[in-house]
C-alpha cells in the first residue's frame, strides 16, 4: 500500500498537539487524562464470573501461540499450517473487535463474554487447529500432540503481568555494535507514572500512561561485552533510505506468506519494493530496492510508529491501519541505520541467500517475554535501553527504536516451522550455541522526531493493545554472493565499509 497522504506536521504543530494530550512534570511523573482514544476502541468487559469492577479492566483477548507449539512442520505441510496460523490471527481479531462492540452489554451481562465471544472463538481455533494436525499427519504420519489445548482463549487485563520466560530474545545492546547477550532493556523502574491513567477506565486499545518513562530518570542500563582474543569487530552498512517513497502494506511474508493483511498491522519497508505476503524468492531476487549499493536487494521491515493525535492516515478504514485498530499519523524515520557487525567470539560466515529472520514477538503482550527483544530510547541517552516502556525524551531529543537480529545460523536452514529455530542469539560469552555458527548480525537504528510525551506508538495485533513490547523487526537476505563476501570480509578484517 503506497502512501498518498499528508507529509508529517510541523514541530510547532506537533508541541502544541502533544502540549494538548498530557502534562509532563520535569522528574519524568506523568498526568495523563486517556488521550489515546484514537487508536481504536478496545473493550472493557469482564470474564465470567467477574464483577463489574473488575470489567473496567479487561482489555484483551489472551489465546495460547500455536506458532510456538509446532516447532517442528514438514516442509509439505508448512504452506497448509501458515494459511491455518494466519487464520488463526484473524479469529483473534475478529472476536477482539465482538468483544469491543460489545462491552457495555458484556458488562451487565458476564456470561456474555463467553457465550458471543470465547465459545465460538474455541470452536473456530478447534476447527483451524483439526486442519493443522491433518496436514501434518498427511506429510509426517503423525499427529502433533497437544493441539486440543490451543483452542481456548479468556480475557485479560492490561495490568495484569506478561508472562515470563527465558527465550532466545533477551537483551542486547542494539545500540551498540556487535556485542550480543547482555540483558539490559528493561525499564529499571524509574518512571513515576502519576497514577491517573492507571486508575481509569480503558477507553482505547492503548497505550496508556503506565506504557511510557521519562527517560531521564533511567539509569544507564546497557553493559557491553569485552570483545575476545579473535573477535571480528570490522563493521558493513547499507544505506536504503528511510521509506521515504511510502511504501506500505499489512503483510507478512514470512509469517504469513500468500495471506493478505496477515499481520494486521501495517508495516513500513525499505530495501526491497517487491515484498508483500506473495513474493517468493525468484519476486525478491528480481525486486528493485531503495538500497543505494544495488547487490543488497534485501528486505527490511517493522511496524510503523505513529502518532496518536485524532488525525487519520489514508488508511482509515483498511486493513492493517483503522480496520484492525491502528490508527494516527503515520512517522516517516528521520534516521535509518542497518549496520551488519560481527562476534566478540570469533570470526563469522556468510549468511546463506534468502535467510528469514523475525526478532522480537508481536505478540508479547499476550504471549510474555520468551521472544521479546524490543528496545527504546532516545537520542542522547542511548545508554539507557527500555524493553516495556515507550520513552519519554526531552526537547531536542529524538525517538530511537533498535533491533539486535539473531547472529547464530544453524547451517542448513533459511526458516524454520516457528520462523525461530534456525537462528539463535549468541550465549552470554558471545559464542554461538552448540550446532550453530556465527554470521553478521544485523543492527538496526531506526530514529523519529516525534513531540516530547506519550502521544505515539506502533502498529500492532488488536488485542496487543500497541504495547512497547511488543515492537520487532523482520529481515530477508538477499544479498548477491559478491556483495556479501565483501560483508564478511569487512567484518573479519576490522575494516568499516559501505
Amino acid at each position: 500500500m503506497g502512501r498518498t497522504s499528508r507529509r508529517k506536521r510541523t514541530t510547532t504543530a506537533n508541541r502544541a498537539i502533544a502540549a494538548a494530550a498530557a502534562l509532563i512534570l520535569g522528574g519524568g511523573g506523568l498526568v495523563a487524562v486517556n488521550v489515546y482514544a484514537s487508536a481504536g476502541e478496545g473493550g472493557s468487559g469482564p470474564a465470567p464470573g467477574q464483577d463489574r469492577g473488575a470489567a473496567r479492566q479487561m482489555s484483551t483477548i489472551d489465546c495460547p501461540d500455536a506458532g510456538i507449539a509446532l516447532p517442528d512442520v514438514p516442509d509439505r505441510a508448512r504452506p497448509e499450517v501458515d494459511r491455518e496460523l494466519a487464520a488463526m490471527d484473524t479469529q483473534i481479531t475478529d472476536a477482539y473487535r465482538q468483544f469491543a462492540d460489545r462491552k457495555e452489554s458484556i458488562a451487565r451481562d458476564p456470561a456474555l463474554a463467553e457465550n458471543a465471544v470465547l465459545g465460538p472463538l474455541r470452536s473456530k481455533r478447534s476447527a483451524s487447529l483439526d486442519r493443522i494436525g491433518i496436514a501434518v499427519e498427511r506429510a509426517a504420519g503423525a499427529r502433533p500432540q497437544g493441539l486440543d489445548g490451543l483452542a481456548g482463549c479468556s480475557l485479560r487485563a492490561d495490568d495484569e503481568e506478561d508472562g515470563q520466560g527465558g527465550g532466545d530474545g533477551g537483551g542486547q545492546d542494539p545500540a551498540e555494535s556487535a556485542d550480543p547477550g547482555q540483558g539490559e532493556g528493561q525499564d529499571g523502574g524509574g518512571g513515576e507514572d502519576g497514577g491517573e491513567g492507571d486508575e481509569q477506565d480503558q477507553q482505547g486499545n492503548g497505550p496508556e500512561a503506565s506504557d511510557f518513562v521519562d527517560i531521564r530518570s533511567v539509569q544507564p542500563n546497557v553493559d557491553r561485552p569485552r570483545n575476545r582474543r579473535g573477535a571480528s569487530r570490522g563493521t558493513f552498512t547499507t544505506d536504503c533510505g528511510r521509506n521515504e517513497n511510502g511504501k506500505f502494506n499489512p503483510d507478512n511474508v514470512i509469517a504469513a506468506p500468500g495471506v493478505s493483511n496477515g499481520a494486521h498491522h501495517m508495516h513500513d519497508y525499505v530495501g526491497n519494493q517487491a515484498t508483500d505476503a506473495f513474493a517468493g524468492d525468484d519476486d525478491l531476487a528480481g525486486g528493485e530496492t531503495t538500497c543505494r549499493n544495488q547487490g543488497d536487494r534485501s528486505t527490511y521491515y517493522w511496524p510503523v510508529l505513529r502518532l496518536q493525535n485524532g488525525e487519520d492516515e489514508n488508511d482509515v478504514d483498511a486493513d492493517g491501519g483503522g480496520k484492525d485498530q491502528n490508527t494516527g499519523e503515520i512517522q516517516t524515520p528521520s534516521q535509518v541505520t542497518l549496520r551488519f557487525v560481527g562476534s566478540p567470539a570469533g570470526k563469522v560466515t556468510a549468511m546463506p541467500r534468502f535467510l528469514r529472520i523475525i526478532t522480537g514477538d508481536a505478540k508479547s503482550f499476550t504471549n510474555g517475554d520468551a521472544n521479546a527483544n524490543a528496545s527504546w530510547s532516545c537520542t542522547g541517552f542511548e545508554n539507557r535501553q527500555l524493553a516495556d516502556t515507550y520513552p519519554i525524551c526531552p526537547e531536542g531529543s529524538q525517538v530511537v527504536r533498535s533491533f539486535a537480529f539473531q547472529s547464530c545460523w544453524d547451517g542448513q536452514n533459511t526458516d524454520s516451522a516457528n520462523h525461530r529455530t534456525h537462528v539463535a542469539f549468541a550465549q552470554d560469552d558471545g559464542r554461538c550455541p552448540a550446532g550453530f555458527r556465527a554470521v553478521p548480525q544485523l543492527v538496526q537504528r531506526i530514529v523519529y522526531d516525534v513531540p516530547p510525551g506519550p502521544g505515539f506508538a506502533v502498529d500492532s495485533f488488536p488485542e496487543q493493545l500497541h504495547k512497547p513490547g511488543t515492537d520487532h523487526g523482520d529481515f530477508i537476505n538477499v544479498f548477491d554472493d559478491r556483495l556479501m563476501k565483501k560483508v564478511v570480509s569487512c567484518i573479519n578484517g576490522g575494516r568499516k565499509c559501505r
